[in-house]
């Protein structure tokens, strides 16, 4: 194999300068000798910078997964068990699912239609909703409203109004949406402005911030992390390995 080669060779320059008497260095000539062959190799089997690229690459991306699974390890219970984060599908199921989300996103609404129908077919999926708006002042509307729609036990009905809506949101159609499922929209206006739901989506800001999530959508489920609009079969594929993993 080309890399095995060209390991051979930097070996055999490295024992080269080693074999030197203590007292001396490599000269520039056997320096130069050494460059020479290397360089040689190299112009006759580019290949193997290919290769070392994607050997590097590979080791690159086997770290990168190791961090995140750490990571994710240490953020478990906020992630998971946060008494503050709706909760939807079944609250006792046995495969948790974790989903960052902004109602102004796109591929959010194209991600709850998955959602809705995993839950639907999947007694056992328990999906914690951690609101992450970053698509402007709208975005911050729809979450504070949906968090204070909990606390009237209409933040399921709400969150799919909105998922489901279509154009721009604005301050007078989230309300809209809300009066529509039932919410007393005087008391949901008021709850809005309580700290303690601006407090909520700070700390969802931090945690997505310590679990670098840039974007929306995004789904933890298990140890692992899925960015983008994920595919029914995919959050499907993701909750079998969580639930084989457990059987072992």
């Amino acid at each position: 194999m080309p890399i095995r080669f060209l390991a051979a060779m930097l070996l055999a320059a490295v024992s080269l300068a080693f074999t030197l008497p203590a007292s001396a260095e490599m000269t520039p000539a056997q320096r130069a000798e050494v460059e020479e062959i290397l360089r040689g190799y190299l112009l006759k089997n580019p290949e193997v910078i290919l290769e070392a690229l994607e050997v590097l690459e590979a080791r690159n991306q086997a770290a990168q997964e190791d961090r995140q699974q750490a990571t994710l390890a240490l953020h478990r219970e906020e992630l998971e068990r946060d008494a503050a984060s709706p909760v939807l599908g079944n609250p006792r199921g046995d495969v948790t699912i974790v989903e960052f989300f902004d109602y102004q996103c796109g591929y959010c609404k194209q991600a709850s239609v998955s959602l809705r129908e995993l839950l639907e077919k999947d007694s056992g999926v328990r999906l914690v909703m951690k609101e992450f708006p970053i698509l402007g002042p709208a975005s911050l509307i729809g979450a504070r409203a949906a968090l204070a729609a909990k606390r009237q036990e209409g933040y399921e009905e709400l969150h799919w109004a909105l998922m489901a809506h279509r154009g721009q949101l604005s301050e007078e159609s989230i309300l809209s949406l809300a009066a529509e499922v039932g919410l007393d929209v005087k008391r949901l206006r008021a709850d809005m402005e309580d700290p303690a739901i601006q407090e909520k989506l700070r700390a969802n800001y931090r945690l997505a911030e310590a679990l670098q999530i840039r974007g929306t959508p995004a789904f933890v489920i298990g140890d692992q992390l899925l960015p983008g609009a994920v595919p029914l079969e995919h959050l499907e594929a993701a909750v079998a390995t969580v639930r084989s993993r457990a059987q072992r």
